[in-house]
């Protein structure tokens, strides 16, 4: 008789994909169903909905649910000061990201003035000042060159 070897198959779920229905989220995040369903009516957490509309939390949603009772229990803060620090927290998020924009757009540029004065230093040394009547500036290739005359005393004849 041979042994029957056991297969686990091990399926990766997206952090922010809801997944657990209320019960379940509720005794994740250690607290009621109840109080879920208050904090949505806040706006303090979104779950997404199922196509008949059950309510489905997220690992996310769970985490955030987590973050929201230590700042209760631990903290002391009432929900209005969740509220307050959840804002704050998603408008540092947004700062954060704008600043990282702004640094990629400065290294952008940055690189973009090196180049540009590299060609301006091409184009000066392509520059010479001729000596015409206004005194005008010019490309050293458009400047046709010329010779004097030397005049030898067999010359003069």
């Amino acid at each position: 008789m041979t042994a029957r070897r056991r297969t686990t198959t091990r399926i990766e779920v997206s952090s922010d994909r809801g997944v657990f229905m209320i019960s379940v989220a509720a005794e994740l995040a250690d607290m009621h169903p109840q109080t879920l369903r208050m904090y949505e009516q806040r706006g303090l957490i979104e779950p997404k909905r199922s196509p008949k509309g059950t309510r489905l939390y997220s690992h996310e949603d769970v985490e955030r649910l987590r973050r929201i009772q230590r700042m209760t229990a631990e903290l002391g803060l009432n929900l209005a000061g969740v509220e307050r620090v959840l804002e704050l927290e998603e408008q540092l998020e947004r700062t954060r990201r704008r600043v990282v924009a702004l640094e990629r757009r400065r290294d952008e540029l940055g690189a973009e003035i090196k180049m540009l004065e590299g060609k301006r230093d091409e184009v000066r040394k392509d520059i010479v000042r001729y000596q015409g009547t206004r005194g005008e500036l010019v490309r050293a290739s458009d400047v046709r060159p010329f010779t004097i005359p030397i005049r030898r005393p067999s010359d003069s004849g």
